[in-house]
């Protein structure tokens, strides 16, 4: 199974993970974010839903996972826009939208002030 993480993570540990990986440890596929902010306004709730369709899933139109969640394919089409840009789904050479990953894991933590 592919899984990816999505993650707040410091630019240091970020670092630590590009040059454990650079020495030929496998890492896994991690996508960061600076803050949890950042994170939710990325990974909306309508987002998310989109990443659940996508899911294991395969290549897709825009239209047909507007149609998979039953929502405006505009309204999805700004979405996927997001997600592309944050580097969460990717498109096909035939243009098609892509999340190609069986799972994924969300890891922050919330620490007291």
């Amino acid at each position: 199974m592919r899984t990816v993480t999505l993650e707040v993570s410091s630019r240091k540990k970020i670092s630590k993970r590009f040059l454990r990986a650079f020495a030929g440890e496998p890492q896994g596929a991690f996508i960061s974010f600076e803050s949890p902010e950042i994170l939710f306004k990325v990974i909306s709730g309508k987002r998310w839903e989109l990443l659940k369709v996508m899911t294991g899933a395969g290549p897709m139109t825009i239209r047909e996972a507007a149609r998979r969640m039953q929502r405006d394919v505009k309204a999805v089409h700004g979405d996927v826009q997001a997600l592309l840009q944050a580097g969460i789904v990717q498109k096909t050479e035939k243009g098609l939208i892509v999340f190609p990953f069986d799972a994924v894991h969300v890891d922050f933590m919330l620490e007291a002030a």
